[in-house]
């Protein structure tokens, strides 16, 4: 099993950053996919997560959604098995529930939710106007 811990979310005014962390545990021996995907406001269903950016922690290729690019940057520490979400020039539409998930579980787009495998409980950014 894979275990996924996020943190670093929090309140912040728009224009603002913040850097949130996924700490991986398990079966990280080979390389994998991990993204960050957001849930907004009355978006509940997983199908409405927004892929937000994804790395492939072989080569650390990044793959970057159009709606922050510019101002989200993903990265990896592979020593302290953690991922990093970089994010700046925060907007008001930023805000949500962000969640990092990996292992993909079939080939193609890795910043769809329902290719990944792996999940963690999410972690909260709310960005005031």
């Amino acid at each position: 099993q894979v275990q996924l811990v996020e943190s670093g979310g929090g309140s912040v005014q728009a224009g603002g950053s913040l850097t949130l962390s996924c700490t991986i545990s398990g079966h990280t021996a080979r390389p994998f996919f991990l993204g960050w995907f957001r849930q907004g406001p009355g978006k509940e269903r997983e199908g409405e997560r927004e892929g937000v950016a994804t790395i492939y922690t072989g080569d650390s290729t990044t793959y970057i959604a159009d709606s922050v690019r510019g101002r989200f940057a993903i990265s990896q520490d592979k020593a302290k098995n953690t991922v990093y979400l970089q994010m700046n020039s925060l907007e008001p539409e930023d805000t949500a529930m962000y969640y990092c998930a990996s292992h993909l579980l079939s080939s193609g787009n890795p910043l769809i939710a329902s290719r990944f495998h792996y999940w963690g409980q999410g972690t909260q950014v709310t960005v005031s106007s």
